[in-house]
């Protein structure tokens, strides 16, 4: 493993929890495997443009990769094929993804050029490779304590699976909002959930 990606989806930037730890694991992974390098993608602070009139007509007929209308997704997705792991952090956003991280969806899921569709449905055409997704929500979702419904979960395994990407990983950050405490016993248990992932 010598490549990572790691997309931070959150409005807080780097201060986020779900981003402080990824960016403390990946630190950690490097201590295991010495070459590793990592691409950091900031959503809110590199915020992408919106999609435009041109990208959809792009999109609804034969166009060349290196259309310019391309540009932003092709670098995109260059980006992701690039990587050994990829590795997001997102906050859960009124019960879904943020859309930051939509948009950024929206730009490496291309029709033709990461994945395929035919009879049999969508085809996912990029290579598998371990994804990991840190989600910080300020409420529970998961678990006992749950009282909110999740449509960030199967919706992101959905739209990662359509690319290709199938060894996906869910490490939830719960109850941010409920204090210090609360916080560090999520942080805890995420630590912990990670080091047995990078175990296996």
């Amino acid at each position: 493993m010598n490549n990572a990606l790691l997309i931070n989806a959150s409005p807080h930037g780097h201060f986020s929890h779900a981003s402080r730890l990824a960016r403390e694991w990946l630190a950690t992974l490097r201590q295991r495997y010495p070459d590793l390098a990592w691409v950091g993608r900031d959503l809110s602070e590199q915020p992408l443009p919106p999609l435009g009139s041109d990208y959809g007509a792009a999109l609804a007929a034969p166009t060349p990769f290196e259309s310019p209308a391309f540009d932003v997704s092709e670098a995109l997705i260059r980006e992701l094929e690039s990587s050994d792991m990829l590795v997001i952090a997102t906050p859960m956003h009124n019960f879904t993804i943020p859309a930051a991280l939509k948009l950024w969806i929206d730009y490496v899921l291309r029709i033709h050029r990461t994945f395929s569709a035919g009879p049999e449905g969508k085809i996912g055409l990029l290579a598998d490779r371990p994804v990991f997704v840190l989600v910080g929500s300020g409420g529970f979702h998961q678990g006992e304590r749950a009282r909110q419904p999740d449509f960030l979960t199967d919706y992101l395994r959905y739209a990662l699976n359509t690319l290709g990407l199938f060894d996906i990983h869910f490490v939830y950050l719960q109850g941010l909002v409920f204090g210090e405490e609360a916080v560090a016993v999520a942080l805890k248990d995420a630590r912990e959930q990670l080091a047995r992932l990078a175990g296996q």
